[in-house]
């Protein structure tokens, strides 16, 4: 019988891969054979490392032994006798784990409808995400953007905010590595070599941003990126900050400049499509799918790391000792 090899984290900083069960889809399940899958280097790195806050939302997540991954793309090879057949040898993208097989519901994958590579589809949740992100913060064209923290969330939202429009857009990051990664036409400031305030002023005529992402996922880097924003401008809180920010000033960080403080998870995406709001997950994975295939959007430059799945200990390990050097990491399963 096959076994179902499967990445845990048994305790913090801790990675092993399990030889588990191979699983059997219910009646209204499917079977689905991983191809491809990209490690988290945000939350899965949180957790992995115990850093998530322990009296907050985080909480849930942070019981080991943990199985990570949410970026999972494969074949459906059986189907429970619920579920009708057209869904054999169909390519999904899901948000299982990093396994070998997954079951998985008919209603719970998006179908990957354009011929794409594996490990560029695998994107697709990083996509979901930044887009529910950028619809949040209402991006339109002309307006100036300023996003903090350019690993793969900031990455994207760099690339989905010069898509819809947006003038300039710049990166914020310590790491030149990760700032070399933005494409022609996006500006990048390295806030150790050059003041992101004088630069941000200096590129927008002085008229500051109008919209900033928090991406960074450090709770005490966020009451200064407020000093880019201008009067009347958002800020988009994207990434899950790993504790409380201190000493806020709702005052001078809110109620005198009339800023929008926007929260942007990605739970706050529609659970149905209605004529007012259709961007759900489905559509948003359809949407990037679509900039993938017609060239519009060029995420091959993001891919840093790919190896057999049997090397995740090794990938993790990598990550914890300094994830700036790496971006979207790839395990291959087939």
């Amino acid at each position: 019988m096959k076994s179902n090899p499967t990445v845990v984290f048994p305790e913090p900083k801790r990675v092993v891969v399990e030889e588990r069960p191979m699983p059997a889809p219910g009646d209204d399940d499917m079977l689905v054979q991983t191809n491809r899958t990209l490690i988290s280097t945000g939350t899965e790195l949180t957790i992995l490392n115990g850093e998530f806050p322990r009296d907050s939302n985080w909480a849930s997540y942070g019981k080991f032994p943990f199985v990570p991954g949410y970026d999972n793309i494969g074949t459906v090879i059986d189907i429970g006798k619920n579920v009708d057949k057209s869904w054999i040898g169909r390519k999904v993208a899901s948000y299982a784990s990093h396994s070998a097989y997954v079951i998985l519901s008919p209603a719970g994958v998006r179908i990957v409808h354009r011929d794409i590579p594996d490990e560029e589809a695998t994107f697709s949740t990083i996509a979901e995400i930044v887009m529910n992100g950028v619809r949040r913060g209402e991006v339109s064209w002309g307006e100036s953007v300023v996003v903090y923290g350019l690993g793969l969330l900031g990455q994207f939202v760099t690339r989905l905010c010069h898509l819809a429009g947006a003038r300039p857009v710049i990166g914020v990051d310590v790491s030149d590595k990760r700032i070399g990664l933005l494409p022609k036409g996006i500006k990048g400031v390295n806030p150790k070599n050059k003041d992101a305030v004088d630069t941000v002023s200096k590129l927008t005529n002085g008229r500051m941003a109008d919209v900033v992402f928090e991406v960074s996922g450090n709770p005490d880097l966020i009451p200064n990126e407020f000093a880019v924003l201008k009067r009347q401008g958002k800020i988009v809180i994207l990434s899950s900050p790993r504790g409380i920010t201190k000493n806020f000033d709702f005052h001078d960080l809110c109620n005198s400049p009339s800023y929008t403080i926007i929260g942007a998870h990605n739970g706050s995406h529609p659970q149905f499509e209605t004529p007012y709001n259709q961007w759900t997950q489905k559509r948003h994975a359809e949407l990037f799918f679509n900039l993938v295939a017609d060239g519009e959007l060029d995420i091959k430059p993001l891919i840093s790391h790919r190896g057999k799945y049997s090397e995740a200990p090794e990938f993790y390990k990598m990550l914890i000792e300094d994830r700036t050097q790496a971006m979207g990491v790839i395990m291959e399963w087939d």
